[in-house]
């Protein structure tokens, strides 16, 4: 039984959030980075290891190559056995996961050797010597996933793997995505994929998060949803006055003064409140201050206080958490901070990066743009828009950002993606779900729709305070890949998931 399989790990730490400076506040639910496994463990770390990958695998004049970084867990491996392929994604590749995580007992289970690739542009994968715009012309998911493809035949080589070894590929947010297609367009190389909080669907205006959010919230109570709705409400009535502009200065302890006349600023300030609630909703897990939705709601619909010191109150419980002295929010603070092109540079750990891959292939902006929606309506889609322009130059326009997304679409067919042997894992209070696959259209492609979970929760080590969808949901993915490894790689068509 896969019971026996399965650990139990304290879960001590909340999932970090892209950028580590509190001033990315802005960029943090913009993506849905997987985070590190919880707990601690007294094992030995595996070694980086690096091989040659080619800097263009779409022009046959360049023959550049650069240093990508891989790691490898053989504990279980047995010759001839699967192997299992963690891809990474929108931040630097953790070896934390090379010991600990769900994917790893399914590898203890069926003698798979265990290893992860770091995406290209981030982390210590630095394919050019620096992050201008010449170089992240080579940042794509589709150079990404060529980057597998060759991983996968230099492995075979360098493990002197049997000819139709069976690889697994396993991701969570965008590298989510990226398991789906690499399947999908690299089928005779990849055996079958686990794609968790995948966001297949490329889209400008990311209207629904909120709502995901907002729902989420409302499972506690609806008085948490009203309460917050009538924070912002008084808020946005109070950034028409100056006055009142100081007294939300001191309230949400700004690290500068709030300048009402300024639109950016004032949306920058206003969408940074609201990621309070939507970075802990995507998560919902302890961290060390135990925040969760029901923390937030707590404190929503304590009336005791007023609504907007209510919300101030989470403010503060989220700075603390940050261990952050104040909330840093001016808009051009942060643009010029994206504009840093080094390496060196703070936003060089993916916000830089990341931003860049939104403006040029998937958009997913969480705008406020929903009708009814209870954070407030001061960080519209042009906002986000004129963001990428700031950024990255002018060439960046609305009609350019329209033109990359459709183009994702058309490229791997957004929710219309037909694969076989792939498992999309969906948690009902995560808001990239809506974006994702999460009702089984074919048995060949089944989905699980995991409730009362968030972001990419099936990944993680498991824990005794597990729901019981989330524990269901890790035997299902277990006996998922037993019955693809049984499977003929020539007899697709007859595959029975």
């Amino acid at each position: 039984m896969i019971d026996s399989m399965f650990t139990p790990l304290l879960l001590i730490c909340l999932v970090c959030a892209l950028c580590d400076a509190r001033r990315n506040h802005l960029l943090s639910q913009k993506h849905g980075k997987l985070g590190e496994p919880f707990g601690h463990v007294l094992l030995t770390l595996p070694p980086d290891q690096w091989f040659d990958q080619k800097l263009d695998h779409f022009n046959v004049e360049d023959t550049r190559i650069w240093k990508q970084r891989f790691f490898v867990n053989s504990t279980w491996f047995k010759h001839g056995g699967p192997v299992f392929l963690m891809i990474g994604g929108e931040g630097e590749a953790s070896p934390e996961w090379m010991v600990q995580g769900a994917w790893l007992h399914y590898a203890q289970h069926y003698n798979a050797l265990a290893v992860q690739v770091e995406h290209r542009f981030y982390g210590k994968s630095r394919p050019l010597p620096d992050l201008s715009l010449s170089s992240l012309q080579y940042l794509s998911s589709e150079q990404a996933l060529a980057d597998l493809a060759h991983f996968i035949t230099f492995m075979s080589t360098e493990y002197q793997l049997p000819p139709h070894t069976k690889w697994i590929a396993f991701g969570g947010s965008y590298p989510g995505s990226l398991a789906a297609w690499l399947r999908y367009k690299y089928p005779h190389l990849v055996h079958g994929a686990m794609s968790a909080s995948g966001p297949l669907r490329a889209v400008l205006d990311f209207a629904e998060y909120f709502k995901v959010v907002t729902d989420a919230l409302a499972t506690v109570s609806p008085k948490c949803v009203t309460a917050v709705a009538e924070a912002t409400s008084v808020i946005s009535e109070m950034l028409t006055s100056t006055s009142d502009a100081e007294y939300l200065t001191q309230q949400f302890r700004l690290c500068k003064s709030l300048d009402i006349s300024n639109s950016k600023d004032v949306a920058s300030f206003v969408e940074s409140l609201a990621d309070n609630f939507a970075r802990v909703v995507q998560y919902n897990m302890p961290g060390s201050l135990g925040v969760t939705i029901d923390t937030l709601c707590e404190i929503m619909m304590d009336e005791t206080e007023e609504p907007v010191e209510r919300y101030a109150s989470v403010n503060d419980l989220i700075l603390r958490d940050s261990d952050e002295p104040c909330l840093a929010y001016v808009y051009e603070e942060m643009v010029l901070d994206l504009r840093n092109e080094s390496w060196e540079s703070e936003m060089a750990n993916g916000g830089r990066q990341w931003i860049y891959q939104t403006c040029a292939e998937f958009g997913f902006y969480p705008t406020s743009d929903q009708s009814r929606h209870i954070f407030g309506q001061e960080f519209p889609l042009e906002f986000f828009t004129d963001m990428c322009r700031d950024i990255y130059g002018p060439k960046f326009s609305r009609e350019l950002l329209i033109s990359n997304i459709n183009r994702t679409n058309t490229n791997y067919g957004a929710l219309e993606l037909e694969v076989t042997r792939v498992v999309f894992v969906q948690g009902s209070i995560d808001p990239w779900h809506a974006l994702g696959i999460y009702q089984t259209r074919s048995d060949q492609a089944p989905a699980i729709y995991i409730n009362g979970t968030s972001h990419c929760a099936n990944m993680y080590p498991p824990s005794p305070d597990d729901l019981p969808d989330l524990v269901k949901a890790r035997h299902r993915i277990n006996y998922l890949i037993g019955k693809w490894l049984k499977a003929d790689y020539h007899h697709d068509s007859h595959d029975n998931n």
